[in-house]
């Protein structure tokens, strides 16, 4: 790894990386859609911009977006137990919503749900909080609820991407950059890189991206060029 991140300007500016400088550029795009393939959306926008040392991170709503993984809660009917279960989980979750967390049963497993609901319950009694979203499957934590990403799809609950790996691979084949990253970001400092071209490593992209560089709203900046990555990095290694 090139070691930890000091962060200045996360929306643009430069950043150290262990003994080197990057710089994080978001880049500004269209409304993405269903119709769009995120690698001639980045290639449009940012194609010019990125060189062969630079990484290239998406954020993973917008994704998840262009593979047509979301829903419209208006079209949807919360069972019983989803109404029950998501009166009991944290307000700041997407779980909290009926819908939110009929989508999680959806996509886990109502069993597996049930199940995480109540072993998570009793890890939680004795100390050990986050249980739920370990055993509920990824998508208990990836899911955004309405308002939860870029209009107009803050009307909608979004799904976490699907092979967010091979879509980094395909990113970098594409733009021929040093590699590419899905990165799960938001204002709450959280960070989670999803998938990864091979040879970067996802939690020190996760320090680099603590400070949401990606503007996911009206900004509508949803990619972000890490320049210099790879000098960085060498210069880290020596």
């Amino acid at each position: 790894p090139a070691g930890n991140a000091d962060r200045r300007d996360a929306r643009g500016g430069g950043v150290k990386v262990g003994q080197g400088m990057i710089e994080l550029i978001p880049v500004k795009t269209h409304i993405v859609t269903k119709r769009d393939d995120i690698a001639d959306v980045i290639e449009k926008y940012a194609g010019p911009q990125i060189g062969p040392g630079d990484v290239v991170s998406v954020a993973e709503s917008v994704v998840a977006i262009t593979q047509g993984r979301y829903r419209r809660p208006e079209e949807m009917n919360p069972s019983l137990l989803a109404m029950i279960l998501s009166r009991f989980i944290h307000v700041d979750s997407s779980c909290s919503s009926p819908c939110g967390m009929q989508c999680t049963m959806d996509e886990g497993g109502t069993l597996r749900v049930l199940m995480a609901f109540i072993v998570g319950g009793i890890a939680k009694v004795f100390g050990n909080s986050g249980m739920f979203y370990k055993l509920a499957g990824e998508q208990a934590a990836l899911i955004d609820d309405v308002t939860g990403t870029m209009p107009p799809f803050d009307k909608v609950l979004v799904f976490g991407p699907k092979e967010p790996v091979k879509v980094a691979e395909k990113i970098k084949e594409r733009l021929g950059c040093f590699g590419a990253a899905v990165a799960d970001v938001n204002d709450l400092k959280r960070a989670a890189v999803l998938g990864v071209s091979d040879g970067l490593d996802p939690h020190e992209l996760s320090r680099i991206l603590i400070d949401n560089p990606f503007g996911n709203a009206n900004q509508q900046t949803p990619i972000v060029i890490i320049k210099n990555y790879a000098a960085a990095v060498a210069a880290t290694r020596g």
